[in-house]
């Protein structure tokens, strides 16, 4: 199978663009050429970059599309309580300029902590993007049009993910110092389902629309908690190592986890509840995100400062892409995946480093 995304080449950064106040540095080749000039041949376009990266701001930590806007909504928090500096950006996804800045609220004013937003998801039927709150154990909704915070709910202990079922009215956040999965009406912001399960630490979420089933990685026991519609009951099927992020495949039938402490991805039957492959991506895997379009599999390798891309059905990573220190987390939409990073690489600020996917 031909390869998915060519290797970024460090060298050969050639082109530099400047767009409402981001620095854009597009990565492509170039050749040197020696000797008798070559006879005169028709120039040929030339190819886009396959990469391009663009310092956002310092803090970064994950992203989310919106496909009603045609904007990429990132999310930062700069250091420890008292978390004073925090936003919600919303990113243009072709420039990758940031087009506003929006900054949640002063929760002490005398020491200026702000509700600091970490995970982030859309939810496009209501024209909403939420964010989980992790220091202040809540969850809020903002407006994709506006900014304006709309509402916040409380007591999601150390709230870390967030995902948007809007074929249910339904968005679940998970609560990782308290072992639960908490159900919030994406109409009413009210919460209408709540499963605990003692000792679990659930971290990464991911939700087939088409069932309403929900699926969050154990890291304190490295499993996948599943909870069905309609069921407080939930399933647990063992994965690798320390699974934190956890991605479907387009037909709902296969899991994909993150293990961060394995450094691998597992490739979960559904069905029968069972890994079925188990492939080395590298050195600290973080995050990871399916490409609906090939079946191909991305995982940002945090310690490695790579993207693997993996193709479950052959059981292999087949292309690697290095980035910027420290990536955080991946998002993957038209074509093309969108990657955060924790690196400070541009005067202090982290980056975003968006790839052009084949097929």
């Amino acid at each position: 199978m031909s390869v998915l995304v060519p290797r970024l080449r460090r060298a050969a950064a050639v082109t530099v663009a400047c767009a409402a106040g981001a620095t854009l540095f597009a990565t492509g080749t170039a050749q040197a050429h020696t000797g008798h000039a070559p006879a005169p041949k028709t120039p040929k376009t030339p190819k886009a970059p396959k990469t391009a990266v663009a310092p956002l701001a310092a803090g970064l930590y994950q992203s989310a599309y919106s496909e009603r806007n045609h904007v990429l909504w990132a999310t930062t928090a700069v250091g420890r309580p008292p978390v004073t500096e925090s936003a919600l950006l919303k990113v243009d996804p072709v420039t990758l300029a940031v087009k506003a800045t929006y900054e949640p609220p002063v929760t002490d004013a005398g020491t200026g902590a702000r509700q600091a937003v970490y995970g982030v998801a859309v939810d496009d039927q209501h024209n909403t993007v939420w964010t989980t709150n992790t220091r202040d154990n809540s969850v809020s909704a903002y407006s994709q049009r506006t900014g304006e915070l709309l509402a916040t709910v409380d007591d999601v202990a150390h709230a870390r993910e967030i995902v948007v079922d809007e074929a249910h009215n339904t968005v679940w956040a998970s609560g990782n110092a308290a072992g639960t999965l908490v159900g919030i009406d994406t109409k009413t912001f009210k919460e209408k389902k709540r499963v605990t399960v003692e000792g679990a630490g659930p971290a990464g979420l991911a939700v087939n629309e088409r069932t309403g089933a929900l699926y969050a990685t154990d890291l304190s026991n490295d499993r996948i908690i599943e909870v069905d519609r309609g069921s407080a009951k939930p399933r647990f099927i063992p994965v690798g190592e320390g699974p934190i992020s956890v991605s479907l495949s387009k037909d709902g039938r296969t899991a994909y986890t993150a293990n961060q402490t394995g450094g691998d991805v597992s490739v979960v039957d559904l069905r029968k509840g069972a890994v079925t492959a188990s492939v080395p991506t590298g050195d600290g895997p973080l995050s990871v995100a399916t490409d609906t379009r090939t079946g191909h599999v991305l995982v940002a390798n945090r310690t490695a400062a790579t993207v693997s891309v993996v193709n479950p059905r052959q059981g292999k990573v087949v292309d690697t892409v290095a980035v910027n220190a420290n990536p955080n987390h991946v998002e993957i939409k038209g074509g093309y995946a969108y990657v955060v990073d924790k690196s400070g690489a541009a005067d202090g600020k982290d980056t975003l480093t968006r790839i052009r996917l084949g097929r």
